[in-house]
């Protein structure tokens, strides 16, 4: 039997990425909710142990990531809302852009998304972003975060993978 020499593709799903805009809807929703309980249950500052490495710590952060520039005098809270802003824009574009069959980049970038806007309404509407997500081991304390940081992280090694093992097949066809 003689092997078909064609190159198969995948089949065409019509429409962009926004069909994942449910995603970043969902991981708002998740995060928020998971905010406000955290800031209705627990005291600021004091751990709830969960696990031997794990703890549910209510904490603020006025700055951007690992609370850089926190503390310098409040303006960047509007510069990094601006900012959080601009990039959700710039998601919803790309999203826009990227053919729905391209799943892997429509999912990280949706996370992106909805971690970006579920941190931004904290800091528009709050000044600080709640976290509440604490891991340590053995003294070392690696900074709280949330489930908006999360779906970031998430979103972030979805978009690694989608670079490092599809991108080059889309560029072939």
């Amino acid at each position: 039997m003689q092997r078909s020499r064609e190159r198969i593709t995948e089949p065409a799903l019509p429409g962009s990425s926004l069909v994942w805009l449910w995603l970043s809807v969902l991981v708002v929703v998740l995060d928020q909710g998971s905010k406000w309980l955290a800031e209705a249950k627990l005291s600021y500052g004091i751990p709830n142990p969960v696990l031997p490495v794990f703890d549910l710590t209510l904490l603020y952060n006025r700055g951007a990531a690992f609370s850089f520039l926190a503390d310098a005098g409040g303006w960047q809270r509007w510069f990094f809302a601006l900012v959080a802003l601009v990039v959700s824009v710039a998601l919803v574009v790309w999203m826009k852009r990227t053919a729905r069959v391209h799943w892997w980049l429509g999912m990280g970038l949706a996370l992106l998304l909805g971690g970006a806007l579920g941190n931004l309404y904290d800091r528009v509407a709050l000044g600080h972003v709640v976290d509440f997500i604490s891991l340590h081991y053995a003294g070392y304390y690696f900074p709280a975060f949330n489930l908006a940081d999360s779906a970031i992280t998430l979103g972030a090694v979805l978009l690694i993978i989608d670079t490092l093992f599809f991108e080059k097949s889309r560029s072939r066809n």
